[in-house]
């Protein structure tokens, strides 16, 4: 089964296609592309995503990066075609909100046939609600013109079978696991029951693991996005100074997370030194080692903990913080032989589409007739 998937839940345009096959418990998943246009560059000056350029930026790279994911795949079927006044004015209609994509569109159509593919799987939420709609809105026009099913994903979802687009994981039963979903927007620990079991045990009740990374980063002027530029500093580099802050909530009974207490403190630390301190690169390296030491000491303590009280065997690393090597090091070294650890390379720790089209694929589902973007989509 050939399925495409599209994902703008935020600032990465993805279109992929796998080819996936299952027969019982066995499944085998051919990448056959996993095209990605990043607008790091574009919200870097921000210091994090700002939604209304954001969704510029889908609406002009999504048709290049469709015609660079069906090349990829070797699936671009080149062969013209002519519209009639009726098609034209179905998808302006349908994408009056975003006339430059229904412009792209129109040509794309009028270029190039339907491809070989089965499904169309595209990201429906969680994620900044005019992304989503360009992902939507794409999806909406392809299935209409390819007379294609097209199946909502839940972005969390498949956030947790992406370690599942790895060649050595496939076949493997993950199921109970707990599952740990760390990115800019979401924290969260999730019991996985099964393929559509899902009990989330734990979430934050403020700033996200990345979004604190992105904003303690910013406090100290080290770049964006901050989560890689801090591990950088924390592996490569030595201080003479130390810094000791808080691990939020590290010891609550609970599986939450708040990192805003976190951020605050570095913000005081750093407001409370002189200029000169503040600039020295001894400082920033301190307090970026100190930062990833706090963070990920919460996160892996509370999924240990939450793996040990449901007594599962198998623990999921998914979410673009997921992509620390300083992260996977740790939980792995807590989990020893108690625990199997499982998670996907940083390409696919990212937001990416292949593990969107994976998730409508192992996860089968009644469809509706029409979705709409939901921003707060629960799993």
């Amino acid at each position: 089964m050939k399925i495409l998937g599209i994902d703008t839940s935020c600032d990465d345009t993805s279109i992929a296609v796998i080819d996936a096959k299952k027969n019982g418990a066995i499944f085998e998943v051919g990448i056959l592309s996993n095209a990605i246009s990043s607008q790091t560059e574009i919200h870097r000056k921000w210091g994090g995503v700002y939604p209304s350029l954001a969704k510029r930026a889908h609406q002009k790279n999504a048709v290049p990066v469709l015609i660079k994911s069906l090349n990829d795949a070797k699936n671009l079927v080149k062969k013209k075609n002519t519209l009639s006044e009726n098609q034209k004015s179905w998808l302006r209609k349908k994408l009056d909100h975003d006339p430059l994509l229904a412009k792209d569109l129109i040509k794309f159509f009028e270029k190039y046939s339907k491809p070989d593919i089965n499904a169309i799987a595209v990201t429906q939420g969680p994620g900044l609600e005019p992304c989503l709609w360009v992902g939507i809105n794409l999806a909406t026009a392809l299935g209409y013109f390819w007379n294609v099913q097209i199946i909502p994903v839940n972005h969390v979802e498949a956030h947790i079978y992406s370690a599942w687009l790895e060649k050595e994981n496939q076949n493997f039963n993950f199921f109970p696991s707990i599952a740990l979903i760390v990115s800019g927007g979401h924290t969260q620990i999730i019991y996985v029951k099964g393929a559509g079991e899902y009990q989330i045990v734990g979430d934050t009740r403020d700033d996200a693991a990345g979004e604190c990374f992105d904003k303690t980063a910013r406090i100290l002027g080290l770049g964006y996005p901050g989560g890689p530029a801090i591990e950088k500093i924390a592996r490569t580099c030595f201080s003479k100074t130390k810094i000791k802050l808080p691990r939020p909530m590290i010891k609550s009974p609970n599986y939450d997370f708040s990192f805003s207490g976190l951020k605050t403190a570095v913000f005081y630390d750093f407001l409370k030194k002189d200029d000169k301190i503040k600039k020295s690169r001894d400082y920033k390296n301190a307090m970026a080692i100190e930062i990833q030491n706090a963070i990920i000491d919460v996160l892996a303590e509370k999924t240990l903990r939450a793996a040990k009280n449901f007594n599962v065997k198998n623990i999921i690393l998914g979410g673009g913080v997921s992509a620390s090597a300083s992260l996977k090091e740790k939980i792995s070294s807590l989990a020893g032989a108690e625990f199997k650890v499982l998670y996907p390379s940083p390409i696919f720790s990212t937001d990416n589409a292949a593990m969107v089209a994976l998730a409508a694929f192992l996860h089968p589902r009644d469809l509706p007739e029409n979705f709409f973007a939901d921003s707060n989509l629960e799993i």
